[in-house]
C-alpha cells in the first residue's frame, strides 16, 4: 500500500490528502505535519531519511518499528 501510496503522491495527489486518509499516525488528522524536530528526537531509519532529502523532496517508502513512511520534507532550520 504504502508504494501505491507513493506512486500516486509521484503524479499529483496532496500529501496532505493522503495523510489524512491512510496515516495511522496522530500527525494524520494534522495533514501528515510533524513539525520541526532536532537531531535524535526519531528513530534512526526515519531521521536518516530527511537528512538525504531536499526542500519539497518525497522521500521512498520508510519502514521502522512503527511501521511503514513516506515523508515529504517542507522545510528546515538552519
Amino acid at each position: 500500500m504504502a508504494e501505491d501510496l507513493r506512486k500516486r503522491l509521484k503524479t499529483g495527489a496532496k500529501f496532505a490528502d493522503l495523510a489524512k486518509e491512510f496515516s495511522t499516525c496522530p500527525s494524520g488528522s494534522k495533514s501528515g505535519d510533524l513539525g520541526w524536530f532536532g537531531p535524535g528526537k526519531m528513530v534512526k531509519a526515519f531521521e536518516d531519511a530527511v537528512k538525504r532529502l531536499g526542500h519539497g523532496s518525497l522521500s521512498p517508502v520508510v519502514k521502522t518499528q512503527f511501521g511503514y513512511h513516506i515523508i515529504k520534507k517542507t522545510g528546515q532550520k538552519e
